[in-house]
């Protein structure tokens, strides 16, 4: 009976030093403040004013000199209003990864999606992405607490430098339809004019020039996602296709997908498309003018 006991002891020891998860809590996600922001609800998606709200996660970013045409190594950590770091276990798996990084350059003509990797230092997260233009650009961050399991956000920016001082052009008007190399891109809206406050719904379509198949693949457990950003880059709306299963493959001549979204305020608005193309990650830009 007495070895039985100690065994018994040992293996209770065992299992409580044991790591089981998250060592932080609901409440480490909330913000005293009235203009603060929410959750996300997948269902209901919005254009979410990150600039202008308090996080209850604060984004800093630290790398070496950054310049346009060059790679760079940066390392972001994330940290609750508390100064708590958010370490890996902290954040659930969603879209195939725990943290993604969307960032976009002040011309909104150079968007990248990139997935970093955890650190050393819990809290501590490294990638590598190649900045096309120069200028500030912002970072902002998607990711899912464990505590919650609802969707946050927070944002920092990194200046880039570049010896041209051209800002990239962008279109004088809307443009929802893009071609690129053998396919082409299409990008509409059902209700026309976009009228703020109100819901959008789009769909997008993908085409071969010579009518054949579309060799689509899924990226991050999805057919497509589209980010949608406004000149001021005051925010962001990631946008996920409403089928009921995303991972049921469309068309394969010509596959259509379905999206929702809601813009705040009138303006120029750019939605930027990420596909895999036969194996290939591939970004497309359409622009949009959405009137009061």
């Amino acid at each position: 009976m007495g070895l039985i006991t100690l065994a018994a002891l040992v293996i209770f020891v065992g299992f409580r030093w044991l790591p089981t998860g998250t060592a932080l809590s609901h409440m480490d996600f909330r913000v005293e403040a009235k203009n603060s922001i929410e959750f996300c609800d997948p269902l209901n998606p919005q254009f979410i004013p990150v600039v202008a709200v308090a996080s209850p996660v604060a984004l800093t970013i630290r790398s070496d000199l950054a310049q346009a045409g060059q790679p760079v190594e940066a390392n972001v950590s994330l940290k609750t209003s508390s100064g708590k770091p958010i370490a890996t276990n902290d954040l659930l798996v969603v879209h195939t990864r725990r943290l993604h990084l969307l960032i976009v350059d002040p011309s909104l003509t150079d968007y990248q999606h990139v997935h970093p990797e955890p650190a050393e230092v819990p809290g501590e997260w490294v990638f590598r992405f190649t900045p096309r233009n120069g200028g500030v650009y912002r970072i902002f961050a998607d990711f899912t607490p464990a505590a919650t399991s609802r969707g946050l956000y927070a944002m920092t920016d990194l200046k880039v430098e570049s010896s041209q001082t051209q800002i990239a052009d962008t279109p004088d008007a809307a443009q929802t339809s893009v071609a690129v190399n053998d396919h082409v891109f299409a990008l509409t809206a059902t209700e026309q004019p976009l009228r703020a406050k109100q819901t959008a719904n789009l769909k997008f379509v993908v085409t071969r020039r010579d009518g054949g198949t579309v060799s689509l693949l899924p990226v991050m457990d999805a057919y497509a996602h589209l980010v949608a950003f406004d000149q001021s880059r005051s925010g962001f709306a990631h946008l996920h296709p409403m089928q009921s299963d995303p991972l049921q493959a469309p068309d394969r001549i010509r596959p259509e997908l379905d999206f929702k979204v809601t813009i705040p305020t009138a303006g120029r608005y750019v939605v930027w498309a990420q596909v895999n193309l036969a194996g290939q990650e591939t970004f497309v830009p359409f622009w949009f003018d959405v009137v009061e």
